[in-house]
């Protein structure tokens, strides 16, 4: 499937349109609503935004029916690259995949579970059979690969999840920022511009969610009277 076939005019218009995003850990909520984002890529062409609706879908992994197995994630993603014909797109889901693969690996191996066998769908990319064979290792002996995973395999083995879903969406973020300063005002352009709004929306709510599970800490510890009182702009 060819992803460019919006007149590149309307790329032009369309990301001069959309508003400049904060730093991705220092906006409180996204820059536009997902209304609105919506509105604005009515302009692309059924064929680009059938492209841009398949890698959102393979990425926003959150968005998943419980029904949905592993294995039909996984391809899923392969039938994105398959039909996704951009070198840069199908970078941005590699990369992507292949971080929370990591990811993923971590999380098993803290819940106790042995490297997985070969046959077993559980991840994505190059470096799946190569975790596997060095399951025991910190960082599957992936360092100069994922430099931050050693820093990730400390905040899951200390059970810090916040920091651990901000260091992957920073590292998501980083690999975006690369790519961006090659792509102006493009398809691509747009692709990462969406999956930016994402993860500023996702950090957000993230946020959000925090403070109210905190908030109901608080209430079940019995505060009575601080129970009634609004937390909202916080953190």
């Amino acid at each position: 499937m060819a992803s460019v076939q919006t007149d590149p005019d309307a790329y032009v218009t369309l990301i001069a349109s959309l508003p400049s995003r904060e730093e991705l850990f220092v906006a409180k909520q996204a820059p536009l609503s997902r209304l609105k984002l919506d509105q604005r890529l009515r302009v692309l062409s059924d064929e680009d935004s059938a492209v841009l609706k398949m890698i959102e879908e393979a990425l926003n992994w959150r968005s998943l029916s419980m029904k949905v197995t592993e294995k039909d994630v996984i391809n899923r993603s392969r039938r994105v690259l398959q039909n996704v014909d951009n070198e840069t797109l199908q970078q941005i889901v590699r990369d992507r995949l292949e971080i929370r693969t990591c990811v993923a690996a971590l999380r098993r191996r803290a819940q106790g579970q042995g490297a997985p066998a070969k046959e077993t769908p559980w991840g994505f990319g190059r470096w799946v059979d190569h975790i596997a064979r060095n399951w025991t290792e910190p960082t599957f002996r992936l360092d100069g690969v994922f430099p931050w995973l050693r820093e990730a395999n400390r905040l899951m083995r200390a059970g810090d999840t916040i920091a651990l879903e901000r260091l992957v969406l920073e590292e998501s973020d980083k690999r975006l920022r690369r790519l961006s300063g090659e792509h102006l005002f493009d398809f691509e352009a747009v692709v990462i511009y969406v999956l930016q709004w994402s993860m500023v929306d996702r950090w957000s709510r993230y946020n959000a969610e925090v403070a109210v599970r905190r908030f109901d800490d608080l209430t079940e510890a019995g505060l009575g009277r601080f129970a009634s009182l609004s937390f909202e702009g916080e953190g």
